[in-house]
């Protein structure tokens, strides 16, 4: 009978990579904290004497948990992406680090290339689709382990995971050609200094014809959705509000932007470039509710 001290203790060395599943699963920082505490109280509950393979144990019952969540978000609009416009906007909760210390969680999600323009479009996803790809593409866990956790055969799932595939190479640029992390900074620096000018110009050249600004505010009415560059950078004189409080920070393995004041955040800034290093996407999170629950302990905040 496996002790239940030792099943803590493996519990443990697996939680990183629970924690990695349910955050790619749900988007959200809370929720994917829940899952994993879900997760242990099942395994604690379960009989685990027969199993062979732990990790992949406790992976599928953190995936089940998931999928129930994502089912339940009865208010979360499933967006169709082949949909041009929606007024449904949302940002997932972003993964902050310093920008100048090495930290394993955002060099993890650099190599993943797990952006949050990646997690945006993972929300428009079925829930089905969404773990299918999220496990099999990100976690390599073979389909015939994922069909019993969506109750559907190997082929099918290998189709779900196909479609949700496309989709997200319909929207997300291949990592290949995209700037390198200091071309990254480079442009971050110069969105801070165009935005403390206040410069519609200045900020243009910065900008992808097709640029897409997202900002999700929550319930407030500053929430919004933006396309074109000449829209986005009409924004000047909002940039200009936050730039004294701006910072340089990784969001998601990549440097962005963290506005925030006496130890509290207004801002996250998450940005996306083209080839050519111009903003192609810029998510904001500026929902106050979910800035609260983001930890600036290791940011210097």
């Amino acid at each position: 009978m496996v002790d239940d001290e030792y099943l803590a203790r493996r519990f443990e060395e697996h939680r990183g990579h629970l924690r990695a599943v349910a955050y790619r699963m749900l988007g959200s920082l809370s929720e994917a904290e829940d899952a994993v505490q879900e997760g242990w109280l099942r395994a604690s509950r379960a009989d685990s004497d027969a199993v062979d393979n732990l990790g992949g144990w406790l992976t599928t019952i953190v995936a089940r948990i998931c999928l129930n969540m994502l089912r339940a978000r009865g208010t979360r609009r499933e967006a169709a992406l082949d949909v041009e416009e929606y007024e449904y906007v949302h940002v997932p909760d972003p993964v902050l680090g310093p920008v100048d210390v090495a930290d394993p969680e955002q060099e993890v999600l650099l190599a993943d290339s797990v952006g949050l323009a990646l997690m945006v479009v993972l929300e428009t996803l079925a829930p089905a689709e969404r773990l299918a790809f999220v496990l099999h593409d990100m976690f390599a866990v073979p389909f015939e382990d994922i069909a019993p956790i969506v109750d559907k055969t190997p082929a099918a799932t290998r189709q779900l995971a196909s479609r949700a595939r496309r989709r997200v190479q319909g929207r997300v640029p291949s990592p290949s050609p995209s700037p390198d992390r200091a071309r990254r900074r480079e442009v971050v620096d110069a969105f801070i200094s165009a935005a403390r000018g206040g410069g519609f110009e200045a900020l243009l050249a910065l900008l992808d014809p097709d640029v897409v600004l997202r900002a999700d505010a929550g319930a407030l009415p500053t929430t919004k959705l933006l396309r074109g560059a000449r829209a986005v950078a009409e924004q000047a004189a909002t940039f200009r509000k936050l730039a004294a409080l701006n910072r340089v920070v990784l969001v998601n393995g990549v440097p962005g932007i963290l506005a925030a004041s006496e130890g509290r955040a207004l801002a996250v800034l998450a940005f996306s470039l083209g080839a050519d290093g111009r903003i192609t996407e810029l998510n904001i999170l500026a929902d106050p509710a979910r800035l609260r629950g983001l930890d600036l302990a290791a940011l210097g905040v």
